[in-house]
């Protein structure tokens, strides 16, 4: 699933195609796709069509078209699989194609959402007094976010009574933060993945979150990880930075620091990818 770093490119890639353009019609080619709408895909074209789009902004992995004069907002889950496209009008349509946005210029582009395996859509929601989509409005700050409070974050994660990457990847307390991203930060910093956050002095946790700060700038420098073609830019383009991963994808092959073979765990019906001697689990704290 895409995490903050390919979601914002995707941000991005709207903000300048898509913002301060009229939607002229909205065409919901599957009913899935438009499933988080509580009117269905009749009630969502006619919303929409004749808005203005604002400047599409982001929370984490959670990404929205405000709509100009409107407290509404156009909310894109991307699930597995969810691509947003700018495409020429009249180019072939993609095989998993489930809705079309038409604008009422001629740019002669169109924004299409495309999801093969169907988990994502788009939903339209009211916003909360911060221009928040109701629905996330429990959704942390990121590391990215210039107001994120690295105070709170730290208070936090020792009163969290949790484990390190668990706490990563609580939306809750930390947003954008995802599988791959958690074990290269924790890679980085030579922690293991189920250490106790109680465990973690302030200062090792402020330089956990730097390296989440690192890691995330890092992957954005290059479009983000694409590990197959599901995950693309609006432009259809893939990220590369699959090709400077540390840790995840790894097993057995030598780690980067120590050159240990690298181990893979079960984890959460997902994987850990660690190195057992760089990443020994620590029992007191540091």
């Amino acid at each position: 699933m895409p995490e903050l770093p390919e979601v914002e490119v995707v941000r991005r890639g709207l903000a300048r195609w898509v913002a301060g353009r009229t939607v002229a019609s909205v065409e919901v080619l599957h009913p899935r796709a438009v499933r988080r709408h509580p009117g269905g895909g009749a009630d969502f074209a006619a919303r929409l069509g004749g808005q203005t789009v604002g400047v599409p902004q982001r929370r984490g992995k959670y990404l929205w078209l405000p709509l100009e004069g409107r407290d509404l907002s156009v909310l894109g889950h991307l699930g597995m699989s969810g691509q947003l496209l700018v495409q020429p009008q009249g180019s072939p349509d993609e095989k998993h194609l489930r809705i079309r946005v038409r604008f009422a210029d001629d740019l002669g582009t169109e924004l299409r959402f495309v999801d093969q395996r169907t988990f994502g859509g788009l939903s339209l929601h009211e916003n909360t007094p911060d221009g928040l989509p109701d629905v996330i409005a429990h959704i942390a700050r990121d590391p990215l976010d210039p107001l994120f409070e690295e105070d709170r974050y730290h208070l936090a994660l020792r009163a969290k009574r949790t484990t390190l990457k668990r706490a990563l990847l609580d939306q809750s307390l930390i947003s954008g933060v995802g599988n791959i991203y958690a074990d290269e930060a924790l890679w980085r910093a030579k922690l293991h993945y189920e250490r106790p956050t109680a465990t973690l002095a302030r200062p090792r946790s402020a330089e956990l979150l730097g390296h989440v700060r690192d890691v995330m700038n890092a992957a954005l420098d290059v479009g983000g990880t694409s590990f197959d073609s599901l995950y693309v830019n609006v432009n259809g383009e893939s990220g590369y930075f699959d090709r400077s991963l540390d840790a995840y994808g790894r097993e057995d092959e030598p780690c980067r620091r120590c050159g240990t073979p690298m181990r893979r765990r079960p984890w959460m019906n997902r994987s850990s990818y660690f190195c057992p001697r760089c990443q020994r689990p620590a029992r007191a704290a540091s």
